[in-house]
């Protein structure tokens, strides 16, 4: 005799994606403002571009949009890929030459 549980599914709606986007997006602008920190700053600027993502997947996959939401969503992670590369050679070329990586600090802009 197989004795079945009432057992119910948390299927995840829009509304719940769309409130971790939003605060992913609200950390990571609180990170942009408040960091003096280079490293900091960057961190913050890839939350803002995960919370889109977020955005981007969720109303792909709740409307309309198929696979077009998914794409997009691809391609900010490859731009994202390729600004962290960039970014960290900046800062390591302000660090080799200022020897110190605070905004704060980097104000000098001669050759």
């Amino acid at each position: 005799m197989e004795i079945l549980m009432n057992t119910t599914i948390f299927v995840p709606g829009l509304s719940h994606f769309l409130v971790v986007s939003a605060l992913l997006f609200s950390l990571g602008v609180m990170a942009v403002l408040s960091r003096r920190n280079v490293i900091m700053v960057l961190m913050g600027v890839e939350l803002i571009l995960n919370s889109a993502n977020i955005n981007l997947i969720a109303f792909s996959r709740f409307t309309e949009l198929s696979l077009d939401g998914q794409m997009i969503g691809l391609f900010v992670i490859i731009i994202a890929a390729a600004e962290a590369a960039v970014a960290l050679a900046i800062i390591l070329n302000v660090y080799n030459r200022f020897n110190t990586i605070n905004l704060d600090e980097i104000n000098l802009l001669k050759g």
